[in-house]
């Protein structure tokens, strides 16, 4: 508890001085001639980064020596890693991190390219047993016990059940978005890796548990339902902050007149990007699992009339 309230207590004064410290980082806004040149270099970035993805590839060659290639996890399921793996480097690497600290607009592009673009593709990958694989052999049996055990076992059924990863999934997609928190982020690096953290797993656990997870024709259908009101929770939100008259996040207030921009036309045009892009991924998801719903429907239908059939023959 005590920890809790420390927690509680730093995020607050870091809020408090987020305009400030937004505001000394911003004295010397980013040059446009010069925007290509500023790479995310911080450690804490990209070490997990080279981690994953060198502990997948040592994994997937492992296991293709073992069986065959597409042994296991097929072409197509590496390349959907290699994919959320290059677009997760695009979102957090590229100038487009840089950009995300003078423009709200460039934020929203990088949190909508980890939530609705790595993240599924991560899901697709079989990312688990590929890093199992990698790992040196004397640790590959622990791991694979840990895993398995009871706690992390419960933990992760609940948290993969359609309506708590749903539910997970909106709660931090609303908090972080309270200006409170969203002003903290901008003004502390490690809450901005939380804030990046919070958005990339909990949209990990909600593609999983709505695509991944097989959970029969029914199940299906409820899935679709939940990708649905996704997007009406998240066209929502996008929509106040297209059709609001005053800034949100005064931070931006420094540097988007440098981009053209004016605070509000900046958090317009980030709202857009949430509201008309976002909303169609979740659309489009949600015809294309109502398509699969009804064609298992049809399946499961079509083989009762013929076992029927069969029987009174």
């Amino acid at each position: 508890m005590t920890g809790l309230k420390l927690f509680v207590r730093r995020l607050i004064l870091s809020a408090l001085a987020a305009p400030a410290a937004a505001h000394a980082h911003w004295e010397t806004p980013i040059d446009r001639n010069s925007l290509w040149t500023a790479w995310n270099t911080d450690l804490a970035v990209l070490i997990p980064l080279g981690l994953s993805g060198g502990l997948y590839a040592a994994g997937l060659f492992r296991l293709w020596r073992h069986t065959r290639m597409g042994g296991g996890i097929r072409r197509r399921e590496a390349a959907a890693f290699a994919a959320g793996w290059l677009t997760l480097f695009i979102a957090l690497v590229s100038p487009l991190d840089a950009l995300s600290n003078e423009l709200f607009a460039a934020h929203m592009v990088q949190h909508e390219i980890m939530m609705l673009v790595a993240a599924p593709f991560l899901v697709v990958s079989k990312v688990f047993p590929a890093w199992l694989w990698g790992l040196p052999a004397g640790w590959r049996k622990g791991a694979e016990i840990l895993a398995r055990s009871r706690p992390l076992a419960a933990l992760w059924a609940f948290s993969t059940r359609p309506l708590i990863a749903w539910l997970i999934h909106a709660l931090i997609l609303w908090l972080w978005h309270i200006p409170f928190l969203f002003q903290a982020a901008l003004g502390n690096n490690g809450i901005h890796i939380l804030q990046h953290l919070g958005f990339l797993v909990s949209a990990l656990l909600f593609w999983w548990a709505m695509v991944e997870r097989r959970q029969g024709i029914a199940n299906r259908l409820m899935g679709a339902f939940y990708i649905f009101t996704t997007a009406i929770h998240t066209s929502i939100l996008g929509a106040l902050l297209t059709f609001t008259s005053s800034p949100w996040y005064p931070v931006y207030a420094v540097t988007t007149p440098v981009w053209g921009f004016s605070p509000v036309e900046d958090q317009q045009l980030g709202g857009l990007i949430m509201w008309v892009p976002g909303g169609a991924v979740f659309v489009i998801v949600t015809l294309l699992s109502l398509m699969r719903y009804f064609q298992e429907a049809e399946q499961g239908s079509r083989q009762s009339r013929d076992l029927l059939l069969d029987k009174r023959r």
